[in-house]
């Protein structure tokens, strides 16, 4: 199940924020979900993991950046004191895009209410984009897919050039018009 979405190869990293998978006691479910959907967009995909330990998380961010276009983090999105992906996030993003998160929250929401209770960050660190997503599996992969209709053109526009007007932005500026060089998600049931 193709749905190309990004040119094939683009550098991606999913961090699995989890004590218990750090300690090898959990499988990383979700982990792998996210690295399934991902390298079916075209996204060249990497795994780490790290505990949920503010720190560790931050530095992990800060490293995968210079080699990454995306990195997706899951868990450490929730309520409780261990959950500092959010804080994590924020103290390593230039800035952040408070309408992908939201679209996250909106998309889960219309399965659960407990959606709200996702603390996610999406952010920009350099010209990476940063998306932090649910532990669960399910969860974590409602939570990316719901990007999907945005996520090329928002890779585009940090890769540069930042001119909205210069020759050829026209598509970058609309990834609704369709790109002969890319498969359409619809055409593969995805």
């Amino acid at each position: 199940m193709s749905h190309e979405l990004v040119p094939a190869g683009t550098p991606a990293l999913v961090l699995t924020i989890s004590d218990g998978v750090a300690a090898g006691v959990r499988q990383d479910d979700a982990g792998l979900e996210l690295e399934r959907w991902l390298a079916g967009c075209g996204f060249s995909v990497e795994r780490a993991t790290v505990p949920d330990d503010r720190r560790a998380i931050e530095g992990a961010l800060r490293t995968a950046a210079a080699a990454h276009r995306l990195i997706v983090t899951t868990g450490g999105t929730g309520l409780t004191p261990r959950d500092v992906t959010p804080q994590a996030t924020q103290a390593v993003i230039d800035y952040e895009i408070p309408g992908l998160a939201e679209a996250m929250r909106a998309s889960g929401r219309a399965k659960t209410p407990m959606a709200d209770l996702s603390r996610g960050v999406v952010g920009v660190l350099d010209r990476t984009l940063i998306v932090n997503v649910p532990g669960s599996p399910r969860a974590a992969l409602e939570s990316i897919e719901a990007l999907g209709p945005t996520l090329r053109h928002a890779l585009e526009t940090l890769a540069g050039p930042f001119d909205h007007h210069a020759a050829g932005a026209g598509r970058a500026a609309r990834p609704d018009l369709p790109d002969p060089g890319l498969r359409d998600p619809a055409e593969n049931g995805a």
